[in-house]
């Protein structure tokens, strides 16, 4: 069962009310759009975005009321909001966690826990790049940089030079073959810690080849730009640098006069929360409100 992170902030500062109409740029599974198209009834609209196809299908079936489901990334969001001339828009919500059916359901290699083709991308038809082909093609240095910066990984280079020397070998195609690789790499009293060792390598990768923080940098100005006057945004993000980007874009444009912010420090899930879902507990929520 998929459990939507922090539901009840993102229904407290995105405040949807009777026919107003909402963007879901990162649509995932549809729960928070579920939650907001219930208070915006009966006339108010949810603009969903999801880039997976395959994810997308899945969702298409399901007919929801009131809901324009898009096929794309939430990097083109002016140019679908033009599209569907859909409008006037009072909330946007980016949720930037994977949604568990990448995880368990893909089969693409994003999880550390199950052995699958090392793919890692959220639309293989539109998308080239693999985390087979950065960590069997990619420069020693090139892979060195993404796990420290992405992953913000302290062992990067240790990691780096064992998969030089694995791949070596045999090429490196699967989850398991690179979670055996990270563990040899790093010293045994940090493989005992809460986060899996693998954790951090994983998530540079899967940021790597899907450009997640360009996509970000390119979307924030699109969502101020399409949104109403008091309307609102609302971001969930799952990794340092991504709150880093939300956090600077919201301060610049205060700076302006543009926004307003509504949350002084990000909120983050409660303990009740974490224990229902503890995939939820680097999540941190920051929100606007146009001025």
């Amino acid at each position: 069962m998929h459990l939507p992170v922090l539901q009840k902030e993102v229904l407290k500062y995105l405040d949807p009310k009777p026919d107003e109409n909402f963007i879901d740029a990162t649509f995932g599974e549809g729960g928070h759009s579920l939650a907001i198209l219930e208070r915006n009834a009966p006339k108010g609209k949810v603009l969903g975005i999801e880039l997976d196809p395959i994810l997308y299908q899945k969702l298409k079936e399901r007919k929801v009321e009131r809901l324009v489901l898009v096929n794309d990334s939430y990097a083109n969001l002016k140019e679908i909001v033009r599209e569907y001339n859909f409008g006037p828009i009072q909330g946007i919500l980016f949720d930037l966690g994977m949604s568990s059916w990448h995880l368990e359901e893909s089969g693409r290699g994003f999880s550390f826990q199950k052995d699958e083709a090392l793919d890692m991308r959220y639309h293989p038809q539109q998308n080239p790049l693999t985390a087979q082909e950065i960590l069997n093609r990619w420069k020693e240095k090139e892979i060195e940089r993404i796990l420290r910066e992405y992953g913000e990984e302290r062992f990067s280079r240790r990691i780096t030079r064992e998969i030089v020397r694995e791949r070596q070998k045999a090429l490196i195609k699967t989850t398991s073959r690179l979670v055996e690789i990270v563990r040899k790499a790093i010293p045994g009293k940090y493989q005992r810690q809460k986060i899996h060792s693998s954790t951090r390598t994983f998530q540079a990768l899967r940021t790597a080849v899907n450009d997640e923080l360009a996509n970000l940098e390119k979307a924030l100005p699109q969502a101020l730009e399409v949104l109403g006057k008091n309307g609102r945004i609302v971001v969930i993000s799952f990794h340092s640098l991504e709150d880093r980007i939300v956090k600077n874009f919201f301060r610049e444009n205060a700076k302006k006069g543009l926004l307003q912010i509504l949350t002084k420090k990000p909120i983050v899930p409660t303990a009740e929360e974490l224990q229902e879902n503890p995939r939820a507990r680097s999540a941190k929520l920051r929100a606007i409100i146009k001025t």
